[in-house]
């Protein structure tokens, strides 16, 4: 596949959300920038902002396996990964796969869970792969999460660790839409109560397994020159030297951001990234990847404004 052609695939895939979801164009964006770089996406927004509902159009327009774990706190790791169960007629055991067997899963809620059934996904999502009784089981190379949780309610939540955070490829916030929006949106789905099913409301798979393959692999020769290499190093290391920040990003965040820029790049319709690719994700590569330092904290910084200051200082390469 060219360059050419997973831009058009891009563009198709934004078609048929849009038959469903309005607005939000930027964080569909950073879920196809994810999709063909490999990474996972949190969305983090008050209830009722389609996070779960862009989540599942997302997946509907691909023709690849979809799976769902609704997050609570009762919910254990065998639920997600499967276990081995003991057939009594054949004396022996028999994998019984869990959700997390899939290519997109929708981990709604995910703060939902205690940290022990959090920690299930810490191997799937670093290395596609999960381990049951000590025998392997690979999830193939598609294999996202899309994650949701808000930021409303702290009772009955676990907080996301640090090492879960940062396999993340994105932390996008999702916020109320403008007013124009929301009347096209009430006029749309105003007409009917739950979650309505992308199926019935239109969106149809318009790519396939082959499809998103070669993509990646089309968006893996994207040409990155010396110079922003070292501007993206350069950008994560002085996350490390802020006073403000307790912990930077961590080399992964940087390589991350190196391959997500290749594909922001091949979504504008380059062939190469321009300093401009890696300032536009280095606020959803970056924000849930930062500890405030306790005085920041006192100060009330935001960890989005600390990041843009940074981005401003650092010379880009011309």
């Amino acid at each position: 596949m060219n360059l050419d052609s997973v831009a058009a695939l891009a563009d198709r895939i934004k078609r048929e959300v849009a038959k469903v979801i309005v607005g939000h164009s930027e964080t569909l964006d950073l879920m196809l920038i994810s999709l063909f770089s490999g990474g996972h996406v949190l969305l983090e927004g008050p209830p009722g902002t389609a996070k779960t509902l862009l989540a599942q159009c997302f997946a509907r327009s691909l023709d690849l396996k979809f799976g769902r774990i609704q997050f609570t706190p009762d919910l254990m790791p065998g639920d997600i990964v499967g276990t081995n169960l003991f057939n009594f007629q054949t004396s022996t055991f028999t994998l019984t796969k869990g959700p997390i067997f899939c290519d997109i899963l929708l981990a709604d809620e995910i703060n939902r869970t205690p940290p022990k059934t959090q920690a299930a996904l810490l191997e799937a999502m670093q290395e596609r792969r999960v381990t049951l009784d000590g025998q392997s089981h690979l999830l193939g190379d598609r294999f996202m999460v899309v994650a949701t949780q808000n930021p409303i309610e702290q009772q009955g939540t676990y907080p996301l660790p640090e090492a879960q955070l940062d396999r993340f490829l994105f932390k996008q916030t999702l916020n109320y839409p403008s007013e124009a929006d929301e009347r096209t949106i009430v006029s749309s789905h105003g007409h009917r109560l739950g979650m309505p099913d992308p199926g019935q409301l239109g969106v149809s798979p318009v790519s396939g397994a082959h499809d998103v393959a070669a993509a990646i692999e089309a968006v893996s020769a994207v040409r990155l020159n010396d110079a922003l290499v070292n501007y993206v190093v350069t950008l994560v290391r002085s996350t490390r030297s802020s006073a403000d920040i307790a912990y930077g990003a961590s080399p992964r965040a940087a390589a991350a951001i190196a391959t997500a820029a290749r594909t922001r790049a091949v979504l504008e319709g380059r062939d190469y990234v321009i300093p401009d690719d890696i300032k536009a994700l280095m606020l959803p590569a970056l924000r849930h990847r930062l500890v405030l330092s306790p005085a920041a904290e006192i100060d009330g910084r935001r960890v989005d404004d600390i990041i843009a200051g940074i981005v401003e200082r650092v010379e880009a390469p011309r």
